[in-house]
């Protein structure tokens, strides 16, 4: 019991630093910081006389930088996909014309996949046959949709 305390709260901790990692990592100041550590190692090429070691410096630097990053980056991406297919399961279950079957179709194999998407493909070429974008996208049928939503909450 109390390792699994542990290895929990070792993934909150990972997923804390995971998260925060990634944003900053992200932003205009990491880009900024990151142009001025390679300017500042060419400028010093001159000084080092452009020797091994000052190669060795950012080449070891970036190598273990991207090394380590792969691992947050993932982490980051994992928990991003999890809750997409948390928030498309939910959409698709509480719509009544979805068809459940997609619901973790993710984990369907490819050859499954491909049969499904059939009917997709189909829906598709009859879509363009119609070539016309307001026939399925008329804003009488949002404000129709949006007033079922509505009844269903109250009733």
């Amino acid at each position: 019991m109390k390792d699994d305390k542990q290895v929990s709260s070792l993934r909150k901790l990972f997923d804390k630093f995971a998260n925060k990692a990634t944003k900053a990592t992200g932003s205009p100041v990491a880009f900024i910081l990151a142009v001025l550590i390679v300017v500042v190692w060419a400028v010093c090429g001159p000084i080092f006389s452009y020797s091994e070691t000052w190669q060795l410096v950012i080449n070891t630097g970036t190598t273990i930088i991207t090394f380590l990053m792969v691992f947050i980056i993932q982490q980051s991406q994992n928990k991003d996909t999890i809750a997409l297919h948390m928030k498309l399961n939910e959409l698709i279950a509480a719509t009544k014309t979805a068809s459940n079957r997609l619901i973790d179709v993710e984990d369907l194999t490819e050859k499954e996949l491909e049969t499904i998407k059939t009917y997709y493909v189909k829906l598709s070429e009859l879509a363009k046959k119609e070539n016309d974008i307001h026939a399925t996208h008329s804003l009488d049928e949002a404000e129709e949709n949006d007033e079922e939503k509505r009844a269903q909450r109250q009733g």
